[in-house]
């Protein structure tokens, strides 16, 4: 996995580039700001790039617009966002696109290196990662949304399938079996309107929509 690092703080990003490298992960460049993210895109064709959802020059929203247009020119490349703070709408916009290889984590995250490193490796195989908090917030729906139809233990489901865990993972942190995750999963597409003739990755889809619900309650 080749990856490319952009982070304005030094301390930060030299700490990030050393875990990976530790992790078994090639850095190939880092980079403290926007611009020269997209340059080393281009030149480099990263696997995978790790990134500041606000970076200079206006400490805005400069990371995520560039991880946009990149997602734009390279439809392959994986992108995970790190950010200091629960930044929903920066969430929103980033990963009601495609949501294959992508990711928004907090910075504190990185203290979990094993976690960390999980979460850049099953981002870059195509996965996703979404960090707990932003679900968590993501979770207050308004009434008549037509998530409202799922059960609790569906709503848990669906947050630990929005984090990017796998059915087996899904069973581990909820303790249950993965035939019952299996039977959750099911509903939860079935109430969704979501059957099993969709041409489309129905987890995905299952995903898109709690994010995109989200999306309309803050319009």
């Amino acid at each position: 996995m080749r990856v490319v690092i952009a982070e304005d703080s030094v301390l930060l990003r030299e700490g990030l580039a050393r875990l990976m490298e530790i992790g078994g992960i090639e850095v190939i460049d880092t980079v403290g700001d926007a611009e020269s993210l997209l340059r080393s895109v281009e030149r480099d064709r990263p696997d995978l790039v790790v990134a500041d959802v606000r970076m200079p020059p206006d400490q805005s929203d400069e990371g995520v617009r560039a991880a946009l247009v990149l997602r734009r020119r390279y439809p392959d490349l994986a992108i995970l966002m790190l950010s200091q703070y629960v930044e929903e709408r920066y969430a929103v916009e980033l990963l009601t696109g495609q949501m294959r290889g992508i990711g928004y984590l907090l910075k504190d995250r990185v203290a979990d290196v094993e976690e960390f490193l999980d979460s850049l490796r099953r981002v870059a195989d195509g996965g996703t990662a979404l960090d707990p908090e932003v679900i968590s917030q993501l979770l207050v729906r308004r009434e008549g949304d037509e998530l409202d139809r799922l059960t609790p233990r569906e709503r848990e489901v669906l947050s630990h399938m929005a984090e990017g865990r796998s059915n087996a993972g899904i069973a581990g942190v909820l303790f249950l079996s993965e035939g019952a995750v299996s039977k959750h999963i099911n509903s939860i597409f079935a109430k969704l309107g979501l059957p099993p003739t969709d041409s489309g990755n129905r987890r995905v889809l299952a995903i898109l929509k709690f994010l995109q619900g989200n999306t309309k309650d803050r319009s």
